[in-house]
């Protein structure tokens, strides 16, 4: 005996039915079996709102109703033959005609019961199971069809009935007696024991079929719907989500509880009584294994097996110095909560007995409330107890696993997850089997909470980065070159996809929580029709609320430092090649970094100085291990060094300048270079991340173009100035090269106080050999006293830039 049940999907018109006509060929080699269906495909919502519409007087449901008869005809048409259709569309009719009755009567008495709707609702059942009987001997599957509410007892409430299940066995085994091959059973539906048509509840379908296995002992159940198996999280929620090969019968009833749609969570009980493994399987892919569910499943590797959610739920606090030490307290709670029929979804208390939160419906919170007060009224006069307090948009995320009671840490690191991705827990609770840990969230961190659960522990096939850039000049231009060209190869060897969801430059912004086209990212830009504002940038970060998101400022506008309070407030870390935050005043340095301690987040920006070297984290290193930066001296400037190595008798210093700037070396705005402020920030920057507390007007400077000369409204008005000191930088440099010296702008930071300016240095000199646009930096520490510790390399350009920008970008993704 084997028992099958087919989903409203698998059966919504003609093709389908003869689809699962071919899927039951292949159960042809059990002796008895057991197909239980479901309704059409939205035929319950049509019954439901033709109800609807005859309780409120409309006319309309004669239409609905129409419809109905329609889907059923249609399909009676394309799969009986016209000899064989008299008896069935007889059949079809007269449910057609009985639905019509009971609207008739709702709009008549103007009163749409439980009952009535329990009548009206269970017509869909009954047609299509009596259509799909019909069809199915015509397919060659000779069957009998078993009214379901001749075997099934229960209550008398009508839209959720419970089981009389002594009464209900003894109809089936006794009906069954009688029956070889075949039964076509309609799901759903049942009677009460006072012969009432009453239903299981939505999903009842599933339940039926669990019982009539109970029942008889099957062998296996086998549910076929439109997915393939339980999944490790919503598809529509989690991209990634993948089937789950096998599972235990209690972890797939605390999925099913907490949201997982794919079975009707009653159903997991009856098969768990009798030891039948379940199996779901998909319909339009019955080739693929789907899910076993059973006593013993096989582990697949994860201590956590999957995750659900419970949307549209509340939060109610119960509190108060009285509840401390006073039994019988939760007892009362829950006691007056189930008296108004309350569904108790999460229950935590604190172990000092002073709170208790109850997770409830929020269609409910409103009057679990009310019953709370009353029950508490007399310690609440008292003030022994407050008033029962709610917070509403919330939701449930468990997590499930029965590994999870063999292994340390997974609530920690799931609460980190959630943390680094700044989603608050509201409530947390977790069973002694240590088989479920229920997190409460905002309803708004739902996706985005499943989603770094799900990459967190290891279910994704690849972890999701999601990018958001400012700024695509010489230096954003190459950072989305070189996220094109490495995409393959992160996903291969590093498991992490990629993806730029934000882009803007200084007049359009465009966004695609999919993924802009990184070969086609320039066109889509200039074509959107969003204008760029820093705020509304930020707005959009914070509407889109994905995971793993990363803010890139590749720009060196101060404008776009006003977004960095705001999205370190989103648990959005920063990646900055611009210098302007680093090197701001302190007082404004100093608040930005606290609200990023505060947060709990990341501001790296290693591209600050010396473009793609490890400065400041090989400086962040030697502090954390304890040592002291006594002394810097550095080249810190790759253009300026670039024209210093590059001017002669031949090239003129201007042309020098038009050579760098043309290779994107400098600046956007070459007096930026010229002035020394550039190499200024840089010096401070060092000596900040040092630890010192430095502004940038302590930085000594020696000027090699007066001020006057760089303010300039436009390139070509810098270069006429420029042009003016070619004589003058011309006789350094030959005085230098008399010397047996070089020209280098050199920075340099000891007891506290920094200096940049150009000096000639002799072949002694570590920066005497440094080449074309390289850095060089010498730090000088307590352990490194005598010989320094020294970084040197390009230290200017956009490639190299955008690379340390890229490096900064996969530190974070790789936390």
């Amino acid at each position: 005996m084997i028992v099958l049940k087919f989903g409203g999907s698998s059966v919504a018109d003609a093709q389908r039915i003869k689809q699962i006509s071919n899927i039951v060929n292949d159960y042809k080699h059990h002796k008895n079996i057991v197909i239980v269906v479901s309704a059409l495909q939205g035929i319950t919502n049509l019954l439901e709102e033709s109800g609807i519409s005859a309780l409120n007087g409309e006319c309309g449901y004669a239409g609905t109703l129409k419809k109905v008869e329609n889907r059923h005809f249609d399909m009676i048409n394309e799969l009986i033959d016209s000899k064989n259709r008299t008896e069935i569309a007889a059949k079809i009719k007269m449910l057609c005609n009985e639905a019509e009755e009971i609207c008739q009567g709702i709009s008549i008495l103007g009163e749409y019961s439980d009952r009535s709707k329990a009548k009206l609702l269970s017509l869909g059942e009954r047609m299509s199971s009596r259509v799909i009987s019909a069809a199915f001997n015509q397919l060659g599957h000779a069957n009998e069809w078993v009214d379901a509410q001749d075997l099934m007892v229960t209550d008398s409430s009508y839209l959720a009935a419970r089981i009389d299940h002594e009464q209900s066995r003894r109809n089936i085994e006794e009906a069954f007696a009688k029956v070889n091959g075949i039964a076509l059973v309609p799901g759903f539906i049942a009677k009460s024991n006072r012969g009432e048509t009453t239903t299981l509840g939505r999903g009842g379908s599933d339940y039926t079929a669990a019982l009539l296995a109970n029942y008889l002992k099957a062998e296996r159940l086998d549910i076929w719907t439109d997915v393939n198996g339980m999944l490790t999280a919503s598809p529509d929620i989690v991209s990634s989500a993948y089937t789950i090969s096998s599972m235990s019968y209690e972890e797939a009833m605390e999925l099913s509880h907490f949201g997982a749609k794919v079975i009707y969570p009653p159903t997991i009980q009856p098969a768990l009584e009798q030891k039948i493994p379940i199996r779901i399987k998909n319909t339009f892919d019955p080739k693929h294994e789907g899910t076993l569910i059973g006593d013993h499943a096989a582990l697949n590797g994860n201590n956590v097996k999957g995750f659900s959610s419970i949307n549209d739920m509340a939060l109610i606090t119960i509190a108060g110095s009285g509840m401390v030490g006073v039994p019988g307290i939760a007892m009362r709670a829950f006691k007056a909560l189930s008296e108004i029929a309350v569904n108790v979804l999460f229950i935590t208390q604190s172990s000092s007995e002073h709170t208790i939160c109850i997770g409830v419906y929020s269609n409910d919170v409103s009057s679990a409330c009310h019953i709370l007060d009353s029950e508490f009224e007399t310690e609440i006069l008292r003030k022994k107890v407050n008033p029962a307090s709610h917070e509403e948009n919330l939701a449930i995320v468990a997590m499930v696993g029965d590994k999870m009671k063999e292994s340390i840490g997974l609530a920690g690191k799931a609460f980190k997850l959630l943390g680094d991705n700044g989603i608050n827990i509201r409530a947390i609770a977790q069973g002694g089997t240590e088989r479920n840990i229920s997190i409460v969230v905002s309803e708004k961190d739902t996706k985005k909470a499943l989603n770094v659960l799900h990459d967190g522990f290891f279910l994704s096939k690849y972890r999701k980065i999601h990018l958001f850039n400012i700024g695509i000049g010489t230096v954003g231009g190459n950072l989305m070159e070189q996220l094109n060209e490495q995409a393959d190869y992160l996903k291969q060897e590093y498991s992490i996809e990629v993806k730029m969801v934000g882009l803007a430059n200084s007049k359009k912004m465009l966004f695609d929580p999919k993924g802009i086209d990184l070969n086609n990212w320039k066109d889509q830009l200039f074509a959107s029709e969003e204008t760029m504002d820093v705020n509304a940038f930020v707005t959009k970060i914070k509407d889109l609320n994905l995971r793993n998101s990363i803010f890139i400022d590749n720009t060196a506008s101060a404008d776009v430092l006003k977004a960095y309070k705001q999205v370190a407030e989103l648990n959005v870390p920063i990646v900055a090649s611009n210098k302007i935050m680093a090197s701001s005043p302190l007082p404004e340095f100093s608040e930005f970094k606290n609200i990023i301690k505060k947060h709990k987040t990341k501001f790296l920006h290693e591209t600050n100085v010396a473009a793609g070297l490890p400065v400041l984290k090989t400086i962040d290193d030697l502090v954390a291990s304890g040592d002291k930066i006594t002394k810097i001296q550095a080249v810190l400037s790759g253009s300026l060094n670039f024209i210093f190595n590059n001017i002669s008798e031949e090239l003129s210093f201007s042309d020098a300048v038009i050579q760098a700037r043309e290779k994107g070396l400098t600046e956007p705005d070459p007096s930026i270079d010229l002035s020394g402020l550039d190499v200024r920030r840089k010096i401070l920057i060092l000596a900040r991340t040092c630890g010192n507390q430095l502004e940038l007007d302590d930085v000594v400077k020696d000027d090699i173009i007066s001020e006057e000369e760089l303010k300039s409204s436009s390139f070509e008005e810098l270069l006429k100035n420029l042009e003016k000191n070619n004589d003058k930088i011309e006789a350094i440099r030959k005085q230098a090269a008399a010397e047996n010296k070089k020209l280098r702008y050199v920075a340099e930071f000891s007891n506290g106080k920094a200096v940049t300016g150009l000096q000639a240095v002799d072949s002694t000199h570590p920066a005497y050999n440094l080449d074309g646009m390289d850095n060089i930096i010498l730090l000088y520490t307590r352990r490194y006293h005598e010989q320094p510790l020294v970084v040197k390399g390009a230290g200017a350009g956009p490639g190299v830039t955008a690379s340390g920008v890229f490096a900064d970008i996969m530190r974070l993704a790789n936390k």
